[in-house]
């Protein structure tokens, strides 16, 4: 079957009772309980937010309360639902400066969890010194989640997650945080997504406050406040069960449907109840939708999180099968976009790109020019198309690699095999382009001060993989060589640099210390062509006639009659035109 055929299922019930069961929630709020008990006192500093780290046998805890904790009417008081746009705190606090991006340049925060998370900015390195190598947890109830969340959000950016693993970030009845431009910012790195869960009771005001009922019809009439948007996994609960959801619109509008107004209530205490009914039926008879994989398991969370109780639907208006409809849209969106992030029909459309420059290449090849001076010298009117799929393709794998580099698990698994293999040919078949444009606006250095950071991370992963794995079956280099492409993706910038340093002395427009810089360099560049060329590490064509090389070494005979340069076991290689005997793996 067909991935994009297989049947969607919604696991959120079994979720939720697995986190439930784990005793992590349990861990979590017993360390915010001991936190609140500390407090006898309003604190003597400034900052109402209090932390603390809990080293445990098996992980280590970071708690945040406020004091006095938030209420609703806390959150709905003056300015509480205010948010700072992502422009303002660039000015004033810049923390979160990473999470804009070309493509998601604004974001807001609720500016009374942005100022409480600054007023401990202070402590902040010394919070993440307490990070060891067991699993952390970063716990906050009410606005200290909120407080929790923030800095989760600073720490994802700042620790190294190759050698470190992602921290969990657990609130209970936190307010949201952000607006939809915060919220595409997470969900852009699925893995960062992963790492919040949010625990909602029905009774709990507080996470809801920040929501107002929003109607699809009339979205105009809407109150600013629905500007607030959840991400990462809530796991919403009420005296029947529990279920885990992660599609923010559904998030959202169960929010709203689950409340229930009661007496007071302790997350404690629904914890321990939820721990023997874990298991809930469900509480409806519509044999249409049970037959169904994905809306049956919706049915079954939301009667797990109340919602087939008649009086509560009753009173919030709400049509059970309408509901059930809407859940199952946003659910089945949400659950192909998560599995489709990385699908093979992606990779694949990527592949006709490459198949179209692999074409120009042998073209350019046939024209006696070459695949990087051709589109240098912009001879061929295809030059336009071609920039339509070269666009087409760096943006795939600038995405691609940014979302690795935030996701490394991906490089030890089959981003190292199909994707580290797509991902080398798609450097060393578009990096030279970029050069040829680099040096063809006059621009110098392209190593040190024009190349992408995709590319730079490419190849290190490649070199740490082949470190890894030293002894293949077959010789990579030659396998690259038989598709006539050279190893090393910024050749042609060593070869611009060499034809610079050539003309310099060509011209004998030089000091003595240029000079020397200049020869140094052409030897360095010799030492590194021979050497690629004993390798058969690059390609053939760059002896046609009319390529950037062969006008590179034409200038570089010249100035070694004249005596500048000497000669070397690579100078008569070439004098000799032994390279019209050059094939990749033949030499």
């Amino acid at each position: 079957m067909n991935r994009s055929d297989s049947p969607l299922f919604s696991s959120g019930l079994e979720l939720g009772s697995f986190v439930v069961t784990s005793n992590v929630l349990h861990h979590s709020w017993a360390a915010i309980s001991e936190l609140y008990g500390e407090i006898h006192e309003p604190p003597s500093w400034a900052s109402p937010v209090r932390f603390r780290t809990f080293q445990q046998p098996n992980c280590t805890i970071i708690a945040f309360v406020t004091w006095p904790p938030c209420t609703k009417e806390h959150l709905q008081g003056q300015g509480g639902g205010d948010l700072v746009s992502s422009s303002a705190l660039k000015e004033t606090f810049p923390l979160f400066e990473f999470l804009s991006t070309k493509t998601n340049p604004r974001f807001s925060i609720n500016k009374p969890a942005i100022d409480l998370f600054a007023s401990v900015r202070g402590v902040l390195d010394f919070l993440k010194s307490q990070i060891s190598t067991k699993p952390l947890i970063i716990a906050g109830h009410s606005v200290g989640g909120s407080v929790a969340s923030l800095f989760t959000l600073w720490l994802l950016d700042k620790i190294n997650l190759a050698t470190t693993k992602r921290p969990l970030c657990i609130t209970f009845g936190s307010p949201l945080v952000g607006d939809d431009g915060l919220q595409e910012a997470i969900l852009q790195y699925s893995a960062w997504n992963s790492c919040f869960l949010h625990v909602v009771s029905d009774r709990d005001p507080v996470p809801r406050v920040l929501i107002s009922p929003y109607n699809p019809t009339a979205p105009e009439l809407a109150s600013p406040t629905n500007q607030y948007k959840p991400f990462g996994t809530f796991l919403l609960y009420s005296e029947l069960g529990c279920a885990c959801l992660e599609d923010p619109e559904s998030v959202l509008e169960l929010l709203v449907a689950t409340y229930s107004e009661g007496p007071g209530f302790d997350y404690k205490d629904i914890f321990q109840q939820l721990n023997g009914n874990v298991i809930c039926k469900d509480s409806t008879k519509d044999d249409e939708w049970i037959a169904q994989p994905l809306p049956a398991g919706i049915i079954t969370q939301l009667g797990a999180i109340g919602l087939g109780r008649l009086q509560q639907l009753q009173q919030q208006s709400i049509d059970m099968n309408t509901l059930i409809r809407q859940t199952e849209i946003r659910e089945r969106k949400w659950l192909i976009r998560r599995r489709e992030a990385y699908n093979d029909s992606k990779l694949n459309e990527m592949k006709v790109n490459m198949a179209q420059l692999e074409w120009y290449k042998k073209f350019s090849e046939d024209k006696k020019i070459g695949y990087y001076d051709m589109f240098k010298n912009e001879y061929d009117s295809r030059n336009n198309t071609l920039q339509r799929f070269k666009k087409s393709l760096t943006c795939y794998w600038t995405d691609m690699v940014d979302e690795v580099e935030k996701k490394p698990q991906w490089r030890g698994a089959s981003f190292t095999t199909r994707w580290l293999f797509s991902g080398t040919i798609y450097r060393r078949m578009v990096e030279p382009l970029n050069i040829a444009e680099y040096y063809r606006d006059g621009k110098t250095d392209y190593i040190a001060k024009g190349r992408s950071k995709h590319y730079k991370l490419l190849e290190q992963w490649l070199d740490e993989d082949e470190s890894r794995s030293a002894s293949r079956p077959n010789n990579p280099k030659k396998q690259n060589l038989k598709g006539g492409l050279t190893e090393d993706s910024c050749f042609w910038a060593y070869v611009e640099e060499a034809l610079i340093s050539v003309n310099a002395l060509s011209n004998g427009q030089y000091s003595s210390n240029d000079m020397d810089k200049h020869k140094r360099s052409l030897i360095q560049f010799e030492d590194y062509v021979w050497g690629m060329l004993k390798n058969c590490a690059v390609s053939s064509e760059i002896f046609l006639e009319q390529s950037s090389f062969m006008k590179w070494w034409k200038k570089y005979l010249e100035i070694i009659r004249k005596g500048i340069m000497g000669t070397s076991p690579f100078t008569e290689f070439m004098q000799n035109r032994q390279y019209s005997q050059y094939a990749p793996g033949c030499q």
